[in-house]
């Protein structure tokens, strides 16, 4: 519980941090004078090389613990976040900020898996769940906090204000991180780092697992389209900030209860049920939210349902994920899904960017949300055909094998 309270604090730092950017972009907009098709092809590039890095930390794991790769990654996080401040132009800024994203990579993979080796299988959904909405606590406060502080100390000083509490937790997590080593030592005595993903990519429910997150991440809650939400509210709908950052709070704040509430469901009821429940659900949220056009109530409508469906897949599948997985693949796993997830979430980015370059603000969002929205489906129909209860059904009693024979026999 020490890890998941550590992981949870830190991941709402990485949250607080994803949520004031798209804010600070709004600013660099207007004060740099580039346009939002440059903002999104920056996030594309900073997600696929976090995307990148995150493949690395399947080898990094077999030789060295987690908690320095927690601490090392928490500290470039928050420096680079910081560093966007002294940036005149949007290059140095996107230099500091693309250098924040990828200390922020081993958040995920690296803390997901810590979590998947402490926590049973059927306390796993929750600890996986909690985590993330620990994360999202992280983003509930931060878009009317974020609006107030960049109206009154400018954003140069807002983003060193974000980047110090993720220095300070990278100390921490230095300081108080504890691990086994026992997913460690299964790996290294399963063999190399290419026999492990040569069987991570043979596993057939796996890969539907990797394919699903893909097709999500074009409608994911954090990352793509909490970037295009508030965007459109402001420069085609035209509201006024404190509207937009009034409904960007209320996007967001679902993100906290939502993965709490699933995750406790999906451990009584399955995974797959709840995935494919936020898939639709976020579909037609997503449909109904371009339906909205310019009313302010039917957009409320279509905000408070984005809020409940479309940050909860995400952790869901990673509870899967690590449902399915053994211990001795546990790292090459989860370091695999998420350089897919982000990496191909920087391909969703950059095709949003460019409809947006091609069509304009006001035709091409409207596009870009019904894309999310085909997207979500896709991902529903990809989930389906994984072998879930039988894989959990294995795990479990792997693991109860394994608490047998270390218990003290009289």
């Amino acid at each position: 519980m020490r890890t998941l309270w550590l992981l949870s604090i830190a991941h709402a730092i990485n949250h607080a941090q994803a949520v004031l950017l798209p804010l600070v972009y709004l600013a660099i907009i207007v004060e740099f004078g580039v346009t939002l098709a440059s903002i999104a092809f920056l996030t594309a590039f900073a997600s696929l090389l976090t995307g990148s890095v995150q493949l690395s930390y399947s080898a990094l794991t077999r030789y060295v613990s987690r908690r320095p790769i927690l601490a090392l990654g928490n500290l470039i996080f928050g420096a680079g976040m910081a560093a966007q401040a002294w940036a005149t132009s949007l290059l140095p800024f996107a230099v500091a900020n693309v250098a924040s994203r990828i200390g922020a990579s081993q958040q995920h993979p690296v803390g997901n898996g810590l979590l998947a080796e402490q926590f049973p299988t059927h306390r796993r959904g929750f600890a996986i769940s909690a985590h993330i909405a620990g994360g999202n606590v992280g983003t509930v406060a931060v878009p009317l906090v974020g609006a107030w502080l960049i109206a009154g100390v400018g954003w140069r000083w807002s983003v060193v204000l974000f980047g110090v509490p993720a220095i300070l937790m990278g100390l921490a997590m230095f300081l108080f991180v504890r691990e086994s080593g026992t997913d460690r030592q299964a790996a290294v005595a399963a063999g190399s780092l290419r026999a492990a993903f040569g069987k991570v990519l043979r596993d057939r429910d796996l890969r539907f697992v990797f394919l699903s997150s893909m097709l999500g991440g074009g409608g994911r809650g954090l990352g793509v389209l909490n970037l295009f939400v508030p965007a459109y509210l402001a420069l085609v709908i035209g509201l006024d900030p404190g509207t937009v950052a009034l409904m960007y709070t209320v996007l967001v704040a679902g993100s906290v209860p939502g993965p709490l509430i699933a995750g406790v469901l999906s451990d009584r009821f399955g995974r797959k049920p709840l995935i494919v429940v936020a898939y639709v659900g976020g579909a037609i949220s997503l449909v109904g939210f371009v339906l909205a056009g310019s009313s302010v109530p039917l957009l409320w409508l279509g905000i408070i349902g984005l809020s409940i469906f479309n940050f909860v897949e995400s952790p869901q599948l990673q509870a899967l994920l690590a449902d399915i997985s053994s211990p001795a693949l546990r790292d090459a796993s989860f370091a695999l899904y998420f350089t897919l997830a982000f990496g191909v979430g920087s391909l969703w980015t950059a095709l949003y960017g460019s409809i947006v370059e091609v069509a304009g603000d006001a035709q091409g969002l409207p596009i870009v949300f019904g894309a999310m929205a085909a997207a979500f489906v896709v991902a529903a129909l990809a989930v389906l055909p994984v072998h879930a209860d039988q894989r959990i059904a294995e795990q479990r009693q792997s693991e109860q094998r394994i608490h047998s024979e270390k218990a003290p026999h009289p």
